[in-house]
């Protein structure tokens, strides 16, 4: 067993090199500018800062949170999931789902959680809230 979780866990960190290395760039940041995109829409809406805190503990809106963050980020996600899947075949000649699903996860939905909230804090000292019922 330890033998598969190191061989998996050399595979994770190859994928720092070799062909498709551009998608560790480009893809956190297009899920950077997604978050601040929200993170924008939520201090103008008046929506809690603390957007991954709330999808955490709200059960009673996380739903709605989850549908934000995968119309925001869902995109962003299968591309992640497709170059991975190619650099799989690329390099390994198989595709190993677990890994694409890792990859895809830390590249596009970690960076939105993680810059969303602090965004709509610090968005909240320029924009001020629309007032309910008018469209940004």
């Amino acid at each position: 067993m330890g033998e598969f979780f190191g061989r998996m866990w050399e595979m994770l960190m190859g994928r720092g090199e070799g062909p498709l290395t551009f998608r560790l760039i480009l893809q956190p940041t297009m899920a950077a500018i997604l978050a601040i995109r929200a993170g924008l829409r939520d201090a103008r809406a008046g929506q809690p800062a603390w957007f991954l805190w709330s999808l955490l503990t709200d059960p009673a809106r996380r739903p709605e949170l989850l549908a934000q963050v995968r119309k925001d980020v869902g995109k962003v996600f299968l591309l992640a999931v497709v170059l991975d899947v190619i650099y799989s075949l690329i390099v390994y000649r198989w595709i190993h789902p677990v890994q694409t699903i890792i990859v895809a996860t830390v590249l596009a939905i970690v960076p939105y959680l993680l810059l969303r909230g602090p965004v709509t804090l610090i968005a909240r000292r320029f924009v001020h809230p629309s007032p309910p019922g008018t469209q940004d």
